[in-house]
C-alpha cells in the first residue's frame, strides 16, 4: 500500500546518512505545502465570479482532498514498482498537467472544469507526498523520526507562508469593480474568462518551476539505492484499524486536516466580517500567511521541543490551545477576534507528525501499511470544509467554527491516551 521506509544496506538504528537528500525532501515539503495553500485564495476569487454559496466554494478543497483517497493507495504501489525519486518524478508530471488544466478552465469559464484541474493538481501533491513522508523517516535514526518528520514538515509550513502572500497581491487583486452578479450572458463569459487570467498566469508560473523541479529530482533518479518495499494488501491495511492506537490516530489525521483546511479555507470570509477585521478581499488575502507562518514557526520550535517533551502532551496541549483561541476568536470581535483565529495556525503545527508518529508507533513490519492507510485519511480534507461550508450557510461562518473546535476535543483527548506506552506487533 504505502512505502516501506527502510533501505536494503541501512542499519536500523542510523538510517541513511544523506544530507543532500534531506535537502531535497525539504523541498519537495516546501513544493506541495506552498501549493496546497494556494486554494485559500482562490476559493473566494472563484465564489466571487461563479456567484457560489459557502458550500459550492468548499467543492475546490473536495476535489483537492478525494484525490488522497482516490490516488493515496494506488499511487503507493507506484511509487512501490518504480521507486522513490522517479515517483517523485512522476508526481511533479502530474502537477503540471494539472497546472495546465487551467487553461481550458479559463476559456471554458466553467467551474467544474476548474474542479477537474484541482483534482490532477491534487493527484500529483499526493505521489509527491507518499514519496516525502517515508523517505524522510528513511534519512536518520528512527528514534529521532518524529522531530525530523516535525522540521520537514516547517518547510512545508514555509511554502504555505509564501504562496498565498503572493497569490493574494496576483489574483485577489485583480478582482475588477463589476460583480459577476450584475452581468448574465455572454457578458458574464467574458468576465469570468478575464478575470481567471490571473489564476492562469500563476499556475503557468508553477507548472514552469515544477518542470525545473522534475529535471533536478529525474538527474537525481539513482540516488537512492537499495529500496525495500513490502507486499502487502488492502486487507491487511484496513485490519490494523481495529488496534486502538492505530485506528484512532487516523481518525484524527482525518479531523486535524479537515480542521486546518476548513479554517483556511474561510479565512478570508471570517477576516472580512464586519465583527471580526472587517478587512477588504485582498487584505484578508495577504493575512493569511501570518497563519500558516505561525504553523512554521512552531514546527521549527517543535522538532526541538518534541526531543525532552512527550509528543503526546504536546499535542494535547496544541489541540486544546487550538480550540481555545477559536472560542476566543466567537467570543470576541475586531482584532482580538480576527488575530486569535490566525493564531490557531501556532496550535496546528506539530499536529499532523505528532499523530502521524504516534499513530505508527509499534506497527513495525506493518508500518508501510499503516503510512498508506493515514495517506487516505488525510480525505478530512474535503469533508470537513464541506461540512463547515454547509454549517456557515445554515447559521454564518463565526458559528460554524463550532466543528473545527470538536474536532481538536478529539484530537487532544487522543493526545491524553496515547500517552501509554504501546505494544509493538508481533
Amino acid at each position: 500500500m504505502a512505502l516501506a521506509p527502510a533501505a536494503a544496506n541501512a542499519p536500523a538504528d542510523q538510517g541513511v546518512n544523506a544530507p543532500d537528500l534531506q535537502m531535497f525532501v525539504f523541498a519537495l515539503f516546501f513544493t506541495f505545502g506552498g501549493i496546497t495553500s494556494l486554494n485559500d485564495v482562490i476559493i473566494p476569487k472563484l465564489k466571487e465570479l461563479f456567484t457560489l454559496n459557502n458550500f459550492e466554494a468548499s467543492l475546490v478543497q473536495v476535489w483537492f482532498f478525494v484525490a488522497y483517497a482516490v490516488v493515496g493507495i494506488p499511487g503507493a504501489k507506484l511509487v512501490k514498482r518504480i521507486g522513490y525519486m522517479r515517483g517523485a518524478v512522476a508526481g511533479l508530471v502530474t502537477m503540471i498537467a494539472g497546472c495546465l488544466l487551467f487553461i481550458p478552465a479559463s476559456q471554458t469559464a466553467t467551474f467544474s472544469v476548474f474542479l477537474l484541474a484541482y483534482f490532477v493538481l491534487a493527484s500529483g501533491v499526493v505521489l509527491v507526498q507518499v514519496v516525502a513522508n517515508p523517505l524522510i523517516s528513511l534519512l536518520g535514526p528512527p528514534r529521532t523520526a518524529p522531530s525530523r518528520l516535525t522540521f520537514a514538515q516547517a518547510f512545508n509550513s514555509l511554502g504555505t507562508t509564501i504562496f498565498p502572500y503572493f497569490g493574494a497581491i496576483l489574483i485577489l487583486g485583480s478582482l475588477a469593480k463589476v460583480s459577476a452578479g450584475q452581468l448574465s450572458g455572454a457578458e458574464l463569459d467574458a468576465y469570468r474568462t478575464a478575470e481567471t487570467q490571473a489564476i492562469v498566469t500563476g499556475y503557468l508560473g508553477i507548472a514552469a518551476a515544477l518542470a525545473a523541479v522534475a529535471l533536478a529530482v529525474w538527474l537525481f533518479r539513482n540516488r537512492v539505492q537499495g529500496e525495500q518495499h513490502e507486499a502487502s494488501s488492502l486487507a491487511q491495511g484496513l485490519a490494523l484499524l481495529r488496534r486502538p492506537r492505530f485506528g484512532l490516530g487516523a481518525l484524527c489525521i482525518f479531523l486535524y486536516v479537515g480542521a486546518e483546511v476548513a479554517v483556511g479555507s474561510f479565512l478570508v470570509g471570517n477576516l472580512m466580517l464586519a465583527d471580526s477585521l472587517g478587512a477588504t478581499q485582498q487584505h484578508a488575502g495577504k493575512l493569511i500567511p501570518i497563519y500558516w507562518g505561525l504553523a512554521m514557526l512552531g514546527r521549527f520550535a517543535g522538532s526541538a521541543v518534541l526531543r525532552v517533551v512527550s509528543p503526546a502532551m504536546v499535542l494535547a496541549f496544541n489541540a486544546l490551545g487550538a480550540g481555545a483561541l477559536i472560542i476566543v476568536s466567537i467570543a470576541t470581535t475586531g482584532a482580538v477576534s480576527g488575530y486569535a483565529l490566525l493564531g490557531v495556525g501556532l496550535m496546528n503545527s506539530i499536529m499532523f507528525p505528532v499523530i502521524f508518529t504516534l499513530a505508527s508507533e509499534g506497527l513495525g513490519r506493518r508500518a508501510a501499511d499503516g503510512s498508506g492507510i493515514i495517506n487516505v485519511a488525510i480525505v478530512g480534507g474535503a469533508v470537513v470544509p464541506a461540512l463547515y461550508g454547509w454549517l456557515a450557510d445554515q447559521s454564518g461562518l463565526r458559528a460554524a467554527l463550532i466543528l473545527p473546535i470538536a474536532c481538536y476535543a478529539v484530537i487532544a483527548a487522543y493526545g491524553l491516551y496515547a500517552r501509554r506506552p504501546v505494544s509493538a506487533l508481533a
